[in-house]
């Protein structure tokens, strides 16, 4: 590897090459990260060696290799090379490719289109792709961030076998700022905790290291975790709250939440306050999961949830975020149950299907003379009236038999609540025999 970059410094690049440019890889084996894909034996891997590339989306974070693997694919292959950003171009750009990648095919040469940001294409501009993708016209290589499932089309998607870019790990940024020690022919100037903390800032991405290690070889002092900050330009989390990103962190701090723990829910909740996501939206979805996964098992998440909302619009930030981790803590350790999110589920399913029956008689009101003369009302006992309090009537449509919906476990609060329904079963059992 260190003959690759000795033979780059050979070349005498410019001088104001950034250094991400002049490490670019050259060759599939100087890709990092990526071995899932492009070890030996892997998918992507066997399908450039038997020479059978075909149209593929590469879907990754920034700064995983999506471009570079592209552009050394085009040097795998005797394929003409094109390239296009879905930022920057149209129809009229991609009319163009085409025509001219027809007239190749028609003199026996074929096309590689690379479109970066692939996702940026309407619909009517990806299915634009399809016939020149399925008479071979093309071989696509479209790039992404985002989820190819919910950004590109179904019919696209058929004709394209998706590859997934990993984000690079500890190991793959170490090798990348080893390359920037070896083309700089001297360490970066860092301590041990500043080179951890350079690779935490980079957050997976390769190319933000090697701009961030070549701002760091420009000082002249070895620096500390402090220095570093000051040094150079802190990167903010990668989080868009329109993108997948902010579902999946949504997601994970909701799945953590049910399986209670919570540690790792208030690592989530940290994840996305850093990340810019309103403190507004948190609080609303906390709230949905004090009544969706805890519910009566412990009646106070619903209220703590509410004050925290309460107290966050309050005292604002950063104070009324402990308010919010306060509830994210509640509800992680509160005892977990859906018996009443699956109770009204069925009652909702029962209702669709039973459409406008009436309830029964006797516990309709009767404010008129012909509604009594009727039976409204008649039979109707107040169950205050009883001994127990409890009359045991039937309030199901006469046209139902009664069911059960509600079926609460023996867990918190629920508990309490089985005891008291199990009593009620019995003394309406003994009223109908």
């Amino acid at each position: 590897m260190a003959d690759l970059f000795d033979n780059q410094r050979a070349e005498a690049p410019p001088a104001n090459r950034p250094l991400p440019d002049r490490l670019r890889p050259k060759t599939l084996d100087d890709i990092v990260g990526q071995d899932h894909l492009l070890g030996a034996d892997a998918p992507l891997r066997r399908t450039i060696d038997s020479d059978r590339l075909t149209s593929m989306i590469l879907w990754g974070p920034p700064g995983c290799g999506k471009t570079t693997l592209a552009r050394i694919l085009s040097m795998q292959t005797e394929l003409h090379f094109e390239q296009l950003s879905a930022i920057f171009s149209g129809v009229k750009d991609l009319r163009r490719v085409f025509d001219e990648a027809r007239l190749r095919k028609h003199n026996g040469q074929g096309t590689m289109l690379f479109v970066d940001e692939i996702h940026r294409f309407n619909k009517s501009q990806q299915d634009a792709f399809l016939p020149v993708v399925e008479d071979g016209t093309i071989v696509l290589i479209g790039a992404t961030t985002e989820n190819p499932s919910f950004e590109l089309n179904a019919a696209l998607l058929s004709r394209a076998q998706v590859f997934v870019m990993k984000r690079l790990d500890d190991e793959a940024l170490e090798l990348l700022l080893s390359r920037a020690e070896t083309d700089a022919a001297r360490p970066l100037p860092l301590d041990g905790d500043a080179r951890a903390a350079l690779k935490a800032m980079a957050d997976g991405d390769g190319r933000y290291v090697l701009s961030m290690a070549e701002q760091v070889l420009a000082q002249g002092r070895t620096l500390d975790t402090e220095g570093l900050m000051q040094a150079v330009q802190r990167r903010a989390p990668l989080y868009d709250k329109g993108d997948e990103a902010h579902y999946n962190l949504v997601s994970a701090l909701h799945k953590s939440v049910r399986g209670s723990d919570v540690d790792a829910a208030l690592y989530w909740l940290a994840r996305m306050l850093a990340g810019g996501e309103q403190p507004e939206f948190i609080a609303r979805r906390m709230t949905r999961m004090a009544v969706e996964d805890i519910g009566l098992a412990d009646p106070q998440a619903l209220p703590q949830c509410v004050s925290a909302w309460e107290a966050y619009e309050r005292l604002g930030s950063p104070e009324g975020e402990l308010a919010l981790a306060q509830a994210v803590i509640y509800l992680a350790t509160a005892p977990k149950s859906n018996a009443a999110y699956t109770a009204y589920k069925k009652a909702v399913g029962a209702a669709r299907k039973t459409g406008s029956v009436m309830p029964p008689r006797h516990i309709l009101n009767a404010p008129t003379r012909l509604m009594k003369q009727e039976g409204y009302g008649e039979g109707y006992e107040y169950d205050h009236d009883t001994a127990e309090g409890f009359s045991g009537q039937d309030y199901f449509p006469d046209e139902l038999t009664r069911e059960q919906y509600y079926d609460p476990p023996e867990r918190g609060f629920e508990r309490q609540i089985r005891k008291r329904l199990a009593y009620w079963k019995k003394l309406r059992d003994q009223r109908k025999a």
